[in-house]
């Protein structure tokens, strides 16, 4: 019997299926979600220099995307509506095409350090300008655009995955353990370009050009 025919045998196709396996939440857990943001909500995204927004299209082909900036730089307009800022990239924009397609996102926020997250899930828009962009600005630079996000739910997610990961602990850390960001350039995206031209690409220019 083939691997693929073992994995299908236990494949698990219904909610029932899922709860009979994993149980169900506690009461806390499953009643903690909230519908607008608390000042801790706040205070969290103003310390978190970095979150994933997570789309998918009208298809559901799914998209992750991490966005980072100093502290802060994703910018809370009200109590159910935040704004994150675009800045120069690889101009791919695959989760943005799929908000234009399915205007849905879930954002996951880091703290440095700091096991447990905050998601934020809701409806989700794109704009080009706003008076807010002037308070995004870094280095000079406002946001190329900018994702709107109506907040529909809001919760704090436990620390276990960064437990059990261990990231925030540097002894564990062997970032020599694959290849160098020049060497997987090489051999995926950039065939035609000597590692030497991609270090100096990847070098110092590289955090230079970020705005």
């Amino acid at each position: 019997m083939s691997s693929d025919a073992t994995v299908d045998d236990h494949r698990i196709e219904t909610a029932d299926q899922l709860r009979e396996l994993v149980g169900d939440p506690l009461p806390r857990v499953r009643d903690k979600v909230r519908t607008s943001l608390h000042e801790l909500d706040r205070d969290w995204i103003a310390a978190s220099p970095f979150c994933v927004v997570s789309t998918s299209d009208a298809l559901g082909r799914c998209d992750s995307s991490p966005k980072g900036d100093p502290a802060g730089f994703v910018k809370v307009l009200d109590d159910t509506t935040l704004a994150v800022p675009e800045r120069r990239g690889n101009k791919r924009v695959d989760g943005y095409l799929n908000v234009l397609e399915n205007p849905h996102a879930g954002l996951i926020f880091l703290v440095p350090g700091r096991g447990d997250t905050l998601r934020v899930n809701g409806r989700a828009r794109l704009v080009s300008d706003a008076p807010w962009f002037d308070d995004m600005e870094v280095k000079g630079h406002r946001p190329v655009l900018a994702l709107v996000l109506d907040v529909e739910e809001v919760f704090f997610h436990c620390a276990k995955a960064f437990m059990r990961s261990k990231l925030w602990h540097p002894a564990t850390w062997d970032p020599m353990a694959v290849g160098s960001r020049p060497e997987i350039a090489k051999a995926l995206e950039r065939p035609e370009d000597s590692v030497e031209e991609l270090e100096r690409y990847y070098g110092e220019q590289y955090s230079t050009g970020l705005y």
